[in-house]
């Protein structure tokens, strides 16, 4: 299933490949994996709990 899942880079993640953050939509919920180590797996978060996430990085 892994390589069914369309990973797409975070907007603001850094131009030399370097702290990258890769999403993908997995329905109900979000996966969340580091670019620079996709086979050490992803987490899966529900959309409201990255929301969240994001809206406490943005505030801070």
């Amino acid at each position: 299933m892994e390589n069914l899942i369309k990973w797409r880079k975070a907007s603001r993640s850094a131009n030399d490949g370097s702290h990258c953050v890769e999403l993908a939509d997995l329905g109900a919920a979000v996966g969340v994996r580091d670019s620079k180590a996709p086979e050490a797996g992803h987490l899966v978060v529900d959309r409201a709990s990255l929301a969240s996430l994001v809206a406490i990085v943005k505030a801070s």
